[in-house]
């Protein structure tokens, strides 16, 4: 049985995921609920719980305050959101699990049903990455973490070429000429990545405005990338893109 605590400042949201955890989620019960970072260390420390719903933005506080307060992590954590779409930026560029207020009963058990079943053996590295991303928005060191077979990597936002849609998945083109295939839709990384001089040149392609060599001119154009790649700018992104790369100086 998998102890949990819930950590949110709104009564109304700590038992109502109560009650969808102990009505929906078998193998996990709910030891405690917490309004507070204050609380919650208490509990954490006192219960040594397996895996914690943990509140993005609290009064005052923030639930990586309460990550970023404690000596050790040896619990899994399943962020819960209702907006704060710098919050849901870091989460999904860090591969961490998250649940979106108003939260639905298939979702939470998936999350459920993935800590049960242990996949998540890289939290902790996951975890220390989006705590630096965090505090390192702006930073040519932000980093995604790709899933891959064999677990995680990290690449740098900055050493992207290009992301290509490809059905379900995202193929991720780098600067060195490597290649990831990534079980993602381009849409995440277009999320993720639109605020860091990428833009959706196409609906099948995510550019790096810094690796642009050239721009020609036609009904929608196409880019020419640095490694000499063409790619065609859609008609309707056109007028979008002028302004973004004129924008940039």
């Amino acid at each position: 049985m998998l102890k949990s605590i819930i950590i949110d400042d709104e009564l109304k949201s700590r038992e109502t995921l109560r009650k969808m955890v102990t009505s929906y989620c078998e193998g996990i019960e709910v030891l405690a609920t917490c309004q507070n970072l204050k609380e919650a260390i208490e509990a954490i420390n006192t219960l040594t719980p397996d895996v914690v719903f943990l509140d993005v933005q609290m009064q005052g506080e923030t639930g990586f305050d309460l990550l970023s307060k404690l000596e050790d992590i040896k619990f899994e954590v399943i962020f819960t959101t209702a907006h704060s779409e710098y919050a849901l930026k870091a989460l999904r560029s860090s591969a961490i699990d998250y649940l979106l207020k108003p939260i639905d009963i298939g979702d939470l058990q998936k999350a459920v049903a993935k800590v049960e079943k242990k996949q998540d053996i890289h939290f902790t590295e996951r975890l220390q990455q989006l705590l630096q991303n965090l505090n390192v928005t702006n930073s040519e060191n932000y980093k995604l973490a790709i899933p891959t077979s064999d677990g995680l990597i990290f690449i740098k936002a900055n050493d992207i070429l290009y992301c290509k849609a490809s059905g379900n998945y995202t193929e991720i083109y780098m600067i060195d000429g490597k290649k990831h295939l990534v079980s993602r839709q381009l849409k995440e990384y277009e999320d993720i990545l639109n605020t860091r001089d990428f833009f959706r040149i196409h609906h099948s392609f995510l550019i790096n405005l810094n690796c642009i060599k050239s721009y020609v001119r036609g009904e929608g154009g196409y880019v020419v990338m640095s490694d000499n790649t063409s790619i065609d700018v859609s008609r309707r992104k056109k007028e979008a893109f002028m302004e973004r790369i004129g924008s940039r100086g």
